[in-house]
C-alpha cells in the first residue's frame, strides 16, 4: 500500500452484507486550499454509511483525503466530490459526508451531502 497522497480508494467485501449496519469514520485532519486566497482550510470530515457489497479501506481513505491538501476547493464542492467518489467506488445503501470547516473570516461552515436510502 502506498504512503503518498492518492485519489484511489481501495475497497474490500462487506463481511456482513446480509444486514444493514452503519460505519462511521471521523477524519479530523482534513486540509485543502481556499481557491480564492490559496490559504489552507482545515476541516473535520465525518463519513457515515450503510455498506452494500463493499466497504472502504481506511488507509486508502486517509491517503485519498490527504490528496486534497494542495488543491484549491470550495467547501461545498469538495464535500460533494468526496461523496461522489465513495459512491462511485462502493455503491453503498446510504451515505452521508459531513464536513465541519474551521472558522475563517469569522464564519465556520458545515456542509452535509447524502446519497441513498438509510433502510
Amino acid at each position: 500500500m502506498p504512503t503518498e497522497p492518492s485519489k484511489e480508494l481501495a475497497v474490500f467485501p462487506n463481511p456482513n452484507s446480509e444486514r444493514p449496519y452503519e460505519i462511521e469514520m471521523d477524519c479530523p485532519e482534513f486540509t485543502c486550499l481556499c481557491p480564492m486566497t490559496g490559504q489552507p482550510d482545515f476541516a473535520r470530515i465525518i463519513i457515515r454509511y450503510v455498506p452494500a457489497k463493499l466497504c472502504v479501506e481506511l488507509k486508502s481513505l486517509k491517503l485519498y483525503l490527504w490528496s486534497y491538501r494542495d488543491e484549491g476547493a470550495y467547501h461545498e464542492a469538495v464535500t460533494n466530490q468526496i461523496l461522489n467518489d465513495i459512491v462511485a467506488k462502493i455503491s453503498p445503501r446510504w451515505i452521508e459526508v459531513k464536513a465541519h470547516f474551521n472558522v475563517r473570516g469569522g464564519i465556520a461552515t458545515t456542509v452535509t451531502a447524502a446519497y441513498g436510502n438509510r433502510d
